[in-house]
């Protein structure tokens, strides 16, 4: 494998790793950088790879929160954590509404909806959104502030926002951390539960483009997927870490602004390349 095509899959698994996290769009991210840095894989490979690159993304949050989601406790003897365990049960019954819907639309949404032109408009509506709660919320006192005051139905209400999250360039962090931020959840906890969320959510939808794509890879592509991974799991835990102390002292407007300037972005390239080509 020639070396510059490792080194386009340490790009992508960097653009990955940050973005996967921050409430600014992977997929946004990754149609820009796929313009410039093309793998030479096939079509159906780099589809799958768009998404199973995110289990190392994955266990970073494994990683840095495992005594969180660990549900045993070694102290005298093993025995189940009832906290731990309710917590994983109030992040399956925020996973079911996107679940059902993606198993049904997930080919429809990608074909509708994978274009630069929703990419864009998302990106921009939901960093306008981002700036207009965080102005509402200013002075706002939070009812939520600890994982265990998450009850079923708020977790059930941030997995609905969880399937806007289907529509490319919503961000899945974005949508669930609005969602949860609207609903009374302290910035950090709502950021918290969207870590979690996502661990049943990213092994769902990899196994799913996996078994799509079927298990017979190249050698090539085997290291391509695994490179990828990696880079993206050591980002990712710095990542989640900058995220998690930036909102200790800030809110989500600075993302806002972020998401509406690469939006635009976003949109002036494609228009200039279209009219370039025409």
């Amino acid at each position: 494998m020639e070396i510059i095509e490792i080194l386009k899959v340490i790009v992508l698994g960097i653009v990955e790793g940050i973005t996967e996290w921050l409430p600014i769009s992977s997929t946004g991210h990754m149609i820009l950088v796929d313009e410039f840095l093309k793998l030479n894989v096939s079509k159906s490979f780099m589809e799958m790879f768009r998404v199973v690159i995110q289990l190392g993304a994955i266990m970073a949050v494994v990683v840095l929160y495992w005594k969180k989601l660990f549900p045993f406790s070694s102290q005298g003897g093993l025995r189940l954590e009832k906290e731990t365990i309710s917590l994983w049960f109030k992040i399956i019954v925020s996973c079911v509404p996107a679940a059902i819907i993606g198993l049904l639309f997930d080919d429809k949404l990608d074909e509708l909806f994978y274009n630069y032109q929703t990419v864009a408009v998302t990106l921009i509506v939901y960093g306008i959104l981002f700036i207009v709660i965080e102005n509402r919320n200013k002075h706002r006192v939070f009812k939520i502030n600890k994982l265990s005051e998450v009850t079923y139905s708020t977790a059930f209400i941030i997995g609905l926002f969880q399937i806007l999250s289907m529509i490319p360039g919503t961000s899945r962090s974005g949508a669930t951390i609005l969602g949860a931020i609207l609903i009374g959840t302290s910035r950090t906890i709502a950021a918290e539960f969207t870590f979690f969320l996502a661990i049943p959510v990213m092994f769902g939808a990899s196994l799913l483009k996996l078994v799509k794509f079927g298990f017979d890879f190249t050698g090539n592509e085997i290291i391509i997927l695994i490179t990828g991974m990696v880079v993206a799991f050591v980002v990712s835990i710095l990542a989640i870490k900058f995220l998690v102390g930036y909102i200790k002292k800030h809110d989500f407007k600075v993302f806002g602004w972020y998401r509406i300037v690469l939006g635009i972005i976003v949109i002036a390239y494609f228009a200039l390349n279209n009219y370039l080509i025409s």
